[in-house]
């Protein structure tokens, strides 16, 4: 029987409940498969990329540029041509005659936010996946952990995983009684502690990444594998002038261009990305938390913590992940690493690589996860 095959709005992350058709990326009649660019979808957070995740003939493009549609509403049909087109339009008319828009239900827990007192501070977090190993992320300067909105879910499809607020960041505690690296290491085990984890996989992004192997350092019995996306620590250079003006930043015209450094697209980042941004830093707190932490890893253009050498003795599976295009770190501190580490340099991205290439990084995620 010939196969009729719907491609339907994603959800990417915890609140998504929309999308935004920005361009179409594949033609009416093309082939598609598993991992071919589909269209580029807005959300409230940042745009990425649809990747197809079935194989077929696009035969009909239903949405069009600019509609705004719930999760789950039809997008596309993909069919092989065997299915007549009178076969397609039946289908799409069925479909948009019977679908309907999620809706959360009174009672209805879904996928929340969690708390947990850890380390003397009170961090927010949430958690995916209902067996598996156990996985945290752990987010870079000035995000949260709705930095792996697109990370979360592929993951949780093998595991379980938690990604939490670091303190000074999210709705996480923002006084920072230790703004060090290993400060916010600590606070990390004791985050694990507090949720009845006694070993996971580490995802670090930039100085998440820092914290992570930091965090195998101190306690190598805990950390399955280290995953470090674009890390701190590997190497002195980093880009000062960012932190600062990140830091310094109190409006959209000052904030926007700062943003846009971190991937190689600058048209990812959009005005809900810069105003959510701008809305944690006039927190109470947030400024001194960012500036007590930027000084705990960086003076001027130079990290001043740099564990490089450690990456040898660790004996945990380590992986190395980074953009060529970074513009925060640069991509030539994956160079040199021991023979141990695995390391991939994605063409074409920027310092949020797991954003900007989502479907790569999460297949590498899932391959350390073996």
């Amino acid at each position: 029987m010939s196969q009729i095959t719907p491609i339907t709005m994603p959800k990417w992350g915890l609140s998504m409940t929309e999308g935004k058709v920005v361009e179409w990326l594949a033609e009416e009649g093309q082939a598609l498969s598993p991992g071919d660019p589909v269209m580029d979808i807005e959300t409230e957070k940042i745009a990425n990329t649809f990747e197809a995740l079935d194989a077929g003939t696009l035969r009909r493009r239903v949405a069009g540029v600019d509609d705004v549609l719930p999760i789950g509403a039809l997008l596309g049909v993909l069919a092989d041509a065997s299915v007549s087109d009178e076969a397609v339009d039946a289908f799409v008319t069925e479909f948009l005659a019977s679908y309907v828009p999620p809706v959360a239900e009174e009672g209805d827990s879904g996928p929340v936010y969690q708390w947990a007192d850890a380390g003397g501070y009170r961090l927010r977090y949430s958690v995916r996946g209902e067996s598996g190993p156990a996985v945290v992320l752990i987010h870079g300067f000035g995000g949260d952990l709705d930095n792996f909105l697109f990370n979360h879910d592929a993951l949780a499809a093998r595991a379980r995983v938690y990604a939490l607020d670091l303190p000074g960041h999210g709705q996480s505690s923002k006084a920072v009684a230790d703004a060090s690296v290993a400060g916010l290491s600590a606070a990390v085990l004791a985050f694990m502690d507090a949720v009845g984890v006694s070993a996971a996989h580490l995802v670090g992004h930039s100085l998440g990444g820092a914290i992570a192997l930091q965090t195998a350092v101190k306690a190598p019995g805990r950390i399955s594998s280290l995953s470090l996306l674009a890390p701190a620590a590997l190497g002195q250079s980093i880009n000062g002038a960012y932190l600062r003006g990140f830091v310094a930043a109190e409006s959209r015209k000052e904030l926007k261009p700062l943003l846009q450094q971190l991937v190689a697209n600058p048209e990812l980042v959009n005005r809900q990305m810069v105003d959510d941004m701008l809305k944690f830093k006039r927190v109470d707190g947030v400024p001194a938390a960012l500036t007590a932490i930027a000084e705990g890893f960086c003076s001027g253009e130079t990290q001043t913590l740099v564990l490089r050498d450690a990456l040898a003795t660790l004996a945990c599976p380590v992986q190395v992940l980074w953009g060529d295009r970074d513009a925060i770190i640069p991509a030539e501190q994956a160079s040199g690493l021991p023979a141990s580490v695995r390391t991939e340099v994605l063409p074409g991205i920027g310092h949020l690589l797991h954003l900007e290439a989502a479907n790569a990084v999460n297949a590498l995620l899932l391959r350390q996860l073996g």
